[in-house]
């Protein structure tokens, strides 16, 4: 089947990115594999990751068929690209079938994103880990990719107003080494060594991040225990368990 949506949006992207003249930086690009199915295991702090987790495998010249909840599928605007770049929906009521779906496009030799965390890391740091991503790459017997993206909560995150304007910022996107599933005994030991090596990639891009907070106002986007005024992962809990969304306005 053509591509026919998917090429277009990628063009679109790269030019924006050209106008806002972000300072994007790619690394590990070459451990996506060229042909084959593969799942890519991104961590999460912006709603904008899975546009700059799939610039991880255009080296590879890979399309990344994104899991995303379901919602965003329905929108007027964002369901025909989704539906139209083949993204995976995710129903929360019913996810064996977006987990069978995934798993068969895997099979099919399609490359997989997925964010395991679930949900947005308020803390910027990498939270606990479902299990999905290393239950699909043992089931479709394909390799796990770890991901690290960082930079892109200072465009638009949850309980920040969205800067998608801002010019010149800098964006790190991380590919680790894949991770053969015959490695590990089961999913959750794979789950434990995928969340390890994220967190080590999440720790580099941060320590090598080459800009600072500009002042005490700008500390937002550094977690806590960089000195920054993120939520701590404990606080970032708290949080997610509260039925009140802060605003994003």
């Amino acid at each position: 089947m053509p591509e026919l949506v998917y090429p277009p949006v990628i063009a679109f992207a790269k030019t924006m990115f050209r106008v806002l003249d972000l300072r994007i930086t790619v690394e590990g690009a070459c451990h996506v594999p060229r042909s084959g199915g593969a799942v890519l295991a991104s961590n999460h702090v912006s709603y904008l990751d899975f546009i700059f987790s799939g610039l991880g495998a255009h080296e590879s010249r890979r399309l990344v068929r994104f899991m995303a909840k379901q919602s965003v599928f329905r929108h007027r605007v964002s369901g025909p690209l989704m539906r139209g770049m083949r993204h995976i929906p995710v129903d929360r009521s019913a996810g064996a079938e977006s987990y069978a779906a995934a798993v068969d496009a895997l099979r099919r030799g399609e490359v997989v994103g997925v964010f395991p965390e679930a949900t947005i890391s308020r803390s910027f740091t990498v939270k606990e880990l479902k299990s999905g991503a290393a239950r699909m790459a043992r089931e479709a017997g394909v390799p796990l990719l770890p991901v690290a993206i960082w930079g892109t909560q200072r465009l638009w995150t949850k309980g920040r107003p969205r800067t998608l304007t801002r010019r010149h910022t800098p964006i790190t996107i991380l590919v680790g080494e894949p991770m053969d599933p015959a490695g590990w005994p089961d999913a959750a030991t794979m789950t434990a060594a995928l969340r390890e090596r994220l967190t080590a990639l999440v720790d580099r891009a941060q320590r090598e991040y080459p800009e600072t907070p500009t002042g005490p106002e700008d500390r937002w986007w550094q977690p806590a225990h960089l000195g920054g005024t993120a939520p701590t992962p404990e606080e970032a809990a708290a949080l997610d368990a509260s039925p009140r969304e802060p605003s994003t306005a």
